[in-house]
């Protein structure tokens, strides 16, 4: 049978952002207590008073959360180059027995300059494509036969270059789009690689998206 503790421990850390504005001092921990009462009474299938669970939360260990967010942060501030792209736009296609065939030749057209930006994506039952604007036309012609489920235009995307370290540490993806949560900061997509990782946001979005990448870096 759960304890009060346990069942109060996997509330608050399967919220976002709770467990660690809990560890700043940012939640009045009675008020939270209360929001999560019902919760805790119902997983428990029986009344608990407000007081056991600010106990409980107040007895929350923050050795664990504080050592992985202290290896991240020493990871973050050895987040290699920032690349930052501009006048994209982003293709969402069906998955259909003669996309790939297509997709080659989009590849192939990309490879005559080196001022292309093209990435390719592709899911179980979708395909995406972020590519500089001046590819756009290509892209409607090459695959006009396709089923195009999204389109969007006016977009960036800004590359970070991440460092090895990064397979053996949990969270580095966390930490870095934690940021750009907080900062209401929609995604349009995310692409990674093993030691790349791309975001693409409105162009609206990409200073502030680019301020809250080397602030990462510089803090």
């Amino acid at each position: 049978m759960k304890t009060i503790q346990e069942v109060v421990e996997t509330t608050i850390r399967k919220t976002p952002f709770i467990e660690e504005a809990l560890h700043e001092k940012l939640i009045n921990v009675s008020s939270l207590a209360r929001i999560i009462l019902p919760e805790v009474s119902s997983v428990l299938k029986k009344n608990v008073k407000v007081g056991a669970v600010m106990m409980a939360i107040n007895r929350l260990s923050p050795a664990s959360e504080l050592r992985i967010r202290k290896n991240i942060k020493k990871l973050s501030l050895d987040l290699g180059d920032v690349i930052v792209r501009s006048d994209l736009c982003d293709f969402t296609f069906k998955n259909t027995p003669s996309l790939l065939k297509e997709i080659a030749k989009i590849l192939t057209k990309s490879s005559e300059n080196t001022d292309y930006f093209l990435t390719v994506s592709q899911g179980i039952f979708e395909t995406n494509i972020v590519t500089s604007k001046n590819l756009q036309p290509f892209v409607r012609q090459i695959f006009e036969q396709e089923i195009l489920t999204n389109s969007m235009l006016e977009l960036a995307s800004i590359t970070i270059k991440l460092p090895k370290e990064n397979l053996e540490q949990s969270g580095v993806y966390y930490f870095i789009l934690k940021q750009l949560a907080w900062a209401d900061i929609p995604l349009q997509e995310i692409i990674s690689t093993t030691n790349e990782m791309t975001i693409v946001v409105k162009e609206e979005d990409i200073n502030q998206t680019f301020s809250i990448l080397m602030d990462m870096k510089l803090s």
